[in-house]
C-alpha cells in the first residue's frame, strides 16, 4: 500500500506535467499581449514599465537611507506629493527633477544608458 504522502507527491508531478505544458516564456506573453518589439502597443508598455521601474528604484533608495517622502521632498526642494506620484508612477518626471531627487535628495549620481 502507497503512503498517502507519496500518492499525494506523484498526483502533483503529474499535474505540474500537464500544466508545464501551457506554460509560455514571458517574451511569448509579451509578444502576445502587446506585439513585436517596435509595435506601438509595445512600446507604449515598455515605457510605462520603465517609469514604473524608476518609480521603485527611488523609493527603494529612500527607504534605505530611512528618511520619509516628506523629507526626501524637504532636500530636493519639491512637495511630498509629487515624490508620492513619482514612486507610484503617476507623474511623469523631468530629467532636471530626477538629478535634483537622486543627487540632493538621496545623496547618489545618475548614470544613463542608450540601448539601441
Amino acid at each position: 500500500m502507497k503512503s498517502n504522502g507519496l500518492y499525494e507527491l506523484k498526483k502533483n508531478m503529474k499535474t505540474k506535467t500537464k500544466r508545464s505544458k501551457n506554460l509560455k516564456s514571458f517574451e511569448v506573453f509579451l509578444e502576445e499581449r502587446y506585439g513585436k518589439k517596435g509595435a506601438t502597443k509595445r512600446n507604449a508598455y515598455e515605457a510605462e514599465y520603465e517609469a514604473f521601474r524608476l518609480g521603485v528604484l527611488i523609493q527603494e533608495a529612500r527607504k534605505k537611507q530611512h528618511i520619509s517622502q516628506a523629507q526626501l521632498a524637504e532636500k530636493c526642494g519639491t512637495n511630498k506629493s509629487y515624490i508620492s506620484r513619482i514612486e507610484n508612477d503617476a507623474s511623469d518626471i523631468r530629467l532636471s527633477t530626477l538629478m535634483r531627487i537622486i543627487e540632493r535628495g538621496l545623496g547618489g549620481h545618475l548614470r544613463l544608458t542608450i540601448k539601441f
